[in-house]
């Protein structure tokens, strides 16, 4: 029942969020058509996104799937990004190519493809389904598959024989938590539960064949080298909700097999005792997993220490203990070598890790780290390697330059040099960015600041706080998409403050774990300190301070204007006004227990103590509210209740409901729509002349 008086409660958001808007359209001054507003949407469509990155096994040619005419296409070229070329007969624009790997022999290619047509009943696009081709021949590429279902992740086994990947059969919707959610009706939480499954099919085509039971649900897999095994992580369905709970199981792909517990966070005892579990990987071997363990708040957002277990089973030994950067991705090539891409103080380092001779440590050689973002377009931070490990390729971007295919050698030698120039001619629109870092409480914490446009020293600007979400995660220099971020409003002439607070990666898992129980308090405090260092040495008008953040962020602005009269405007995207209603509304609640230490039925007191809403009498903060009618993390009844709050506190606000939207907004209207909305909102009420 109360799953669907939540969806009622987001519907009748929706509505009192559009008379808000039409009451008060004048104060709002939302106004899309400004020039300044349009060219900086304008200029951050322009962006070419580089969807998947795959270098060959022999280390010498590079697939790319790449946005032309609005759609993502497969490309291939040398390694050195040269001669690049079409491989498939597919139009520009007519279809999308993703998620393209390369074969073993370093001359096929499997690639995603919608081009066959719409799956029944999807809700988001046509159906993917999987294709293979021969770089070496002009021939079309094969449909290897006829899917009627979610799926993504694919993977070869090393006899180029079998295509693994994750399938969701029959799925109406992504396998995700941020998707917009199915509406609640009939028994809630019964009816229509998808379960996402390793999935097979032979190289050459026939019927997949689903190698995990029905009643687990796989986020990640890997299979062992010689693909008799494969390990994953999963949990019972739902999904979305279990992944704080999941195992680490291994099992054999021969038919009737059956999984095995490798590793219960909740059974076992030392660091990683009831936290979660990514990237599993299996020694070159097959005798031992690695994988990534640590305090997640999302899934897909990886951080933590790396462990080792025995494949069959037993004790995890914490390879990385006391270590202050956070490893996200981690690959296992040679039997005493790991490749693991990290979060170091804010920015991606690459490191090689040497294991000792009993297996219990590690020691780290950086082999490259750069103030950047990276990824292949598969998991969090992860590198296309060759076999050898000797190089990796991937997309970076900063927020001065914007995605391009990066090459580097995996030897410490130089930096990643980038082979493509589909971005060259973008410049920012914001100013420079640079790396702030101070203490607070014992606490080494850092973040970035981005400058205002056109920056004047002799002049005084208005910043603008951005509170990233998660908590979990980290600010990292990224090129902004056209969606809501921190970049466009240094666009618009102010500083922009992107702290990286306790509980975020970058500083080891210990800072992580910082802010447990104390949510919107010690990080609280981090972030003011960090306003106060950088006014120390910055022409700051801290009359004119502004705050936002989505998703945890945008829990941070509501509960910061509670506890703080110092910022003049807030925008509270995706918001939590309410620990204690909002454990019983939203669809992911096992995430709470790691970070309260109890459900709100046991211990209601430690959600009170950082809820909005208890002390939204001190709020005098001007704050514009925005969230998608159905986010199934952070329900819109939270945006409505503290909208509703400030309403009675007669403090100036606006709440925006914005239909069929999930926790990340999925259609660019819309994204559009919150920035301009956004930045209106701040540029009225931190004006130079009130």
């Amino acid at each position: 029942m109360s799953r669907t008086w939540t969806l009622s409660f987001a519907t009748l958001a929706f509505v009192a969020g559009v008379q808000v808007q039409a009451a008060d359209a004048a104060a709002l001054a939302a106004k899309p058509a400004d020039p300044r507003i349009e060219a900086i949407l304008t200029s951050l469509e322009k962006v070419r996104s580089i969807d998947s990155v795959s270098l060959s096994p022999d280390g010498r040619k590079l697939a790319w799937t790449v946005k032309t005419d609005g759609k993502p296409v497969l490309e291939v070229a040398d390694v050195d990004g040269r001669h690049a070329h079409r491989v498939t007969t597919y139009k520009a624009g007519a279809c999308r190519e993703t998620a393209a790997v390369w074969a073993p022999d370093s001359r096929h290619l499997a690639f995603l493809s919608d081009c066959a047509g719409k799956a029944p009943g999807a809700d988001e696009g046509k159906q993917n389904d999987i294709y293979v081709v021969d770089t070496q021949k002009k021939d079309a590429p094969a449909q290897v598959s006829h899917l009627k279902g979610y799926v993504h992740a694919l993977s070869w086994t090393a006899d180029g024989k079998t295509l693994g990947f994750l399938y969701v059969p029959g799925a109406t919707r992504r396998a995700s938590a941020t998707a917009a959610a199915k509406p609640q009706l009939g028994e809630v939480g019964v009816d229509g539960v998808e379960v996402q499954q390793v999935a097979s099919i032979d190289a050459a085509g026939g019927e997949p064949r689903l190698l995990t039971p029905d009643g687990l649900h796989v986020y990640e897999f890997n299979w062992s080298p010689d693909a008799s095994r494969i390990a994953y992580v999963a949990a019972p369905p739902p999904g979305d909700n279990n992944w704080w709970v999941a195992k680490l199981y291994a099992q054999g792909t021969a038919a009737g097999s059956s999984p095995t517990v490798v590793v219960d966070t909740a059974t076992v005892t030392g660091s990683l005792h009831g936290l979660q579990m990514a990237v599993p990987r299996f020694s070159p071997d097959g005798s031992r997993i690695a994988f990534v363990g640590g305090l997640m708040s999302d899934q897909g957002a990886t951080g933590g220490d790396i462990y080792s277990v025995a494949a069959n089973g037993g004790e995890p030994v914490n390879l990385t203990a006391g270590s202050k950067v956070t490893p996200s991705w981690i690959a296992w090539p040679e039997a005493d070598r790991l490749v693991v891409s990290e979060v170091a103080g804010g920015v991606s380092r690459v490191s090689a890790y040497r294991m000792d001779a009993a297996g219990a440590s590690l020691k780290q050689q950086t082999l490259f780290s750069v103030p950047a973002s990276i990824g292949d377009g598969r998991l969090s931070m992860s590198l296309s390697l060759d076999t050898a490990a000797t190089r990796a390729a991937f997309t970076q971007s900063s927020f001065g330059t914007a995605p391009e295919v990066q090459v580097a050698k995996l030897d410490g030698s130089s930096l990643p040099q980038s082979v493509t120039r589909f971005n060259a001619g973008l410049k920012p629109a914001w100013g420079k960015a640079e790396s702030i870092a101070w203490e607070n409480e014992g606490h080494d914490v850092q973040g970035w600041l981005l400058y205002p446009a056109n920056f004047d020293p002799k002049k005084h600007y208005g910043m603008i706080v951005a509170i990233h979400g998660g908590p979990a995660s980290a600010v990292l220099p990224r090129w902004p998409a056209a969606g809501y971020g921190g970049a466009p409003l240094a666009a618009l002439g102010y500083f922009v403050f992107m702290p990286n607070p306790r509980g975020s990666y970058g500083q080891g898992e210990a800072f992580v774990q910082a802010n447990r129980r104390d949510f919107g308090y010690g990080d609280l405090r981090d972030v003011l300190a960090g306003v106060d260092a950088i006014e120390k040495t910055h022409p700051i008008d801290d009359t004119r301070l502004g705050l936002t953040g989505w998703s945890y962020g945008g829990f941070m602005t509501m509960f910061a204007v509670t506890q703080t009269h110092r910022f003049r405007a807030a925008v509270a995207g995706a918001g939590i006004s309410n620990w204690q209603s909002y454990y019983g509304q939203n669809l992911i609640d096992q995430w709470m227990t790691p970070y309260f230490g109890a459900s709100v039925y046991d211990d209601p007191g430690v959600y009170a103590k950082s809820s909005a809403i208890d002390f939204i009498r001190q709020v005098k903060t001007p704050t514009l509210i925005v969230v998608g009618e159905r986010d199934a993390e952070t329900p819109a009844p939270q945006s409505f209740e503290f909208w509703h709050a400030l309403k009675a506190q007669g403090v100036p606000t606006s709440l925006v409901v914005y239909p069929g939207e999930g926790h990340g907004f999925a259609r660019d209207e819309n994204k559009r729509d919150v920035l301009a909305r956004a930045l209106s909102w701040f540029d009225r009420y931190l004006s130079a002349t009130p």
